[in-house]
């Protein structure tokens, strides 16, 4: 991670940051964004950051990742295909671990393995499967915590 530099999100990062996110997120589900781009960008600009902390990662002012979270959930994490197996989603994924409350939930895609391997890897389990998104796709409901209760 040399070159890399993780930031708060800016305005400025809108169009780079929503191709980055819509590419990396087609690819892991095999299947188009159902959201126009003008429509992911208002939605980074006005919707997520109204309950989200919204960081990317910038490799020479190119963004190549975003983490969206808040202190009980981790909302989006995308890292740009070519950036992969990097240490960014792990150095994002941290981030947000530190500002939780000791805990996060998380939905990925069950047909996305990569982010299972990845969010496994990292201490979460899962706790749960649905449809909880727009894509009518069967999620993962995950969850991390930062200290596990042993029982006696």
């Amino acid at each position: 991670m040399a070159n890399i530099r993780i930031c708060r999100f800016e305005p400025s990062f809108s169009s780079e940051a929503a191709a980055m996110w819509r590419l990396s997120k087609e690819k892991a589900i095999g299947q188009k964004e159902i959201h126009s781009f003008e429509s992911h960008i208002h939605f980074l600009n006005h919707i997520l950051p109204q309950d989200y902390e919204i960081y990317v990662a910038l490799e020479h002012d190119r963004v190549v990742g975003i983490v969206a979270f808040n202190s009980a959930e981790l909302n989006q994490l995308y890292v740009a295909d070519d950036h992969q197996g990097k240490g960014i989603g792990e150095a994002l994924l941290n981030l947000a671990k530190e500002h939780s409350g000791g805990s996060l939930f998380l939905y990925t895609f069950e047909i996305n393995k990569n982010a299972q391997r990845f969010y496994e890897k990292h201490g979460f389990a899962e706790v749960g499967r649905g449809y909880e998104n727009e894509e009518n796709l069967p999620d993962i409901k995950y969850e991390w915590r930062r200290f596990e209760v042993k029982s006696s």
